[in-house]
């Protein structure tokens, strides 16, 4: 079985993966319920709900990958590309299959916040997003692309990162 190493252990490749695309969807998710909230609640279009949600979903999936990169005392631009690096092709995934389901299940785009119909759709739709994803983070973390870029610093719990740690691995 392939193993991934970092720091001083080495977990299995699939439990990083899984690992990591809990990760992204959970970025995913606030930003795609926050929007599809925002979008039902204001009677946006479905169009421009969808959009919010997307643009949303991209920021916190961002910002969820930059926290403990900053913590680990990478650069806030540093930890910007690396976040932008290891999590757009997931994010990305995760969005077209949200979305996709939730535009072909009949009555989701317009039902209502109170209605059942609006929650069990959203978060149906996430959960096959992840499960979409979960081949492709695999994928990347195996050919030391995606979260494997920034893996090695969700380990470091504040600790610095000296210049020549912060920039080694593989780039995206």
């Amino acid at each position: 079985m392939e193993r991934i190493h970092h720091d001083t252990h080495k977990e299995n490749a699939n439990l990083v993966a899984l690992k990591a695309t809990v990760h992204c969807l959970s970025g995913c998710s606030i930003g795609e319920v926050m929007g599809m909230m925002f979008g039902a609640g204001l009677d946006f279009s479905n169009s421009t709900t969808i959009a919010l949600g997307i643009v949303l979903a991209f920021v916190f999936g961002f910002l969820l990958t930059m926290l403990p990169l900053v913590r680990a005392a990478v650069p806030m631009a540093k930890a910007l590309k690396l976040a932008l690096a290891s999590d757009t092709i997931s994010i990305s995934l995760m969005e077209i299959v949200d979305n996709t389901v939730m535009v072909f299940t009949p009555g989701a785009m317009d039902a209502g916040l109170g209605d059942g119909l609006f929650w069990a759709s959203l978060f149906f739709s996430l959960a096959i997003a992840g499960l979409a994803a979960f081949p492709l983070v695999r994928w990347l973390i195996s050919k030391g692309r995606g979260h494997a870029v920034v893996h090695r610093f969700h380990h470091h719990d504040g600790d610095k990162v000296n210049s020549e740690h912060a920039g080694h691995g593989h780039p995206p």
